[in-house]
Parts: C-alpha cells; structure tokens; sequence
C-alpha cells in the first residue's frame, strides 16, 4: 500500500470519484465532507499529503489549511472552482503548495500529487553541494534532516517552500528565474509560473527575514531572477 492521502470536499461524487483514481494508483485514501472533520483527519500520523476543496460547510477549506499548517507540515493541493489568477494567488498566499481548478482531469490531479509526495520525501535533485549542513549567516539549512533554522530557532516551512530554500541555499549567490525554480521545484513545466513563484519567495520571507520589505538573503534580481545573498 502506498502513501496515505486526505480528500477533502462536500461533494460525495468528487470525494469518491477523487479516492478511486488514487486507490487504483496504490494509494491509501482517508475521506473528510467538511473542514471541521479535515482538521481532526490531518492529525492522522501516516497521512502525507492533502487534497482539499475550498467552499465546504462548517469550516471553509482555506481556514481549515490555516490551521492544519499550524498542526502539520503536509503537502496541500487546493481545489476550487474559482479559476481567476487573484483567487489562485490567495490559496498560495494561505499555505497551499498546489491549486488545481475545477472541473479537473484525473490524470493531472494524480501527476500532481506524485509531484508533490516525490517533492516532499526527496526535495528535487538539487544536489550541487555535499554534506548535510549549509551555514549562510543566520540561517541554517540541514539537508539530511530537512529544517531551516533562523538564529537557532526552527522556521516552519511548507514542502513546496523546503523545496525553493534547499535549491537557493545549495546555490548561493546564484540567479535563479523564476521558470526555472518552478521546474527544479514543482518538477513540471512553467506555466503562469512568475507569480507562483512570486507568492512563495514572499511567504518564504516572511519567516526568515528580519524585515521582510528589506530582505537581507533572499533577493530579487529585477528582469532576472532570485537569489539566496551569501553571509559570513
């Protein structure tokens, strides 16, 4: 049996229509109809990535994933109905790692979770630097456990942000543009990637930063790209 996987919609027909594509792909499926029952599912100690509508009774999807990333440093994949660029912006913005828009293909949504599972057990292979830990003035990145520390306390970061850390951390003082950190890091082709990736640079900021409007290490490189700035 493969990984365990939370689906999360009002919807019975999608639920069961969205566990039977993943069982035949040789994944364990857990079902919750509402946020109120997502966020007591999230807790489950096998479950590796969540897929979650956002309009859902009791408790909305994107409340829930608030605080389930409280809880859980899990993979989120968002589903919505909404398919305008400013509500695909404020899922990201809220902690989703993916937003797939209503109706779906199967095939998509399943290659999109493989996306994520691989980006979350492997981090990508962004292997220009060996060893485990990368020191870059405050911060702290060690490969072999997955965590960044900033001034010796742990940063809580998504997968898809672990993903963006550990590529610019490996490389540092490297300019990387955005298509391709979304290739190195969602591991698919860009497409609308410059404000994908925009929206995680900001959240990744957000927590390691001392003044996010200034940052210090990861900067912008106008017409170019981003990069991690090297510290003593």
């Amino acid at each position: 049996m493969g990984e365990t996987i939370l689906v999360v919609d009002d919807d019975r027909e999608i639920t069961g229509a969205i566990a039977a594509a993943l069982e035949r792909e040789g994944y364990r499926v857990l079902r919750a109809y509402n946020g109120m029952e997502a966020l007591d599912q999230a807790l489950a100690p096998e479950l590796r990535l969540i897929i979650m509508d956002v309009m859902m009774p009791r408790l909305d999807g994107l409340s829930a994933l608030m605080r389930i990333r409280e809880r859980r440093n899990l993979p989120v994949i968002v589903l919505s109905a909404k398919s305008e660029e400013s509500d695909k912006i404020l899922g990201l913005s809220m902690g989703a790692d993916d937003y797939v828009t209503k109706p779906f293909s199967p095939t998509e949504l399943i290659a999109r979770v493989r996306s994520q599972l691989r980006r979350y057990t492997t981090l990508g292979d962004v292997n220009t630097t060996s060893g485990t830990a990368i020191v870059n003035g405050r911060l702290c990145y060690d490969s072999a456990e997955r965590t960044l520390t900033a001034d010796g306390e742990l940063v809580h970061l998504t997968a898809t942000e672990m993903g963006i850390v550990e590529l610019l951390m490996r490389n540092l003082g490297r300019v990387f543009p955005a298509e391709e950190i979304y290739r190195r890091v969602w591991g698919e082709e860009a497409f609308a990637s410059e404000r994908t990736v925009m929206v995680h640079i900001r959240r990744i900021r957000e927590k390691i930063e001392l003044n996010p409007k200034e940052p210090d290490y990861l900067k912008v490189v106008w017409g170019i790209g981003y990069k991690m700035d090297k510290h003593k």
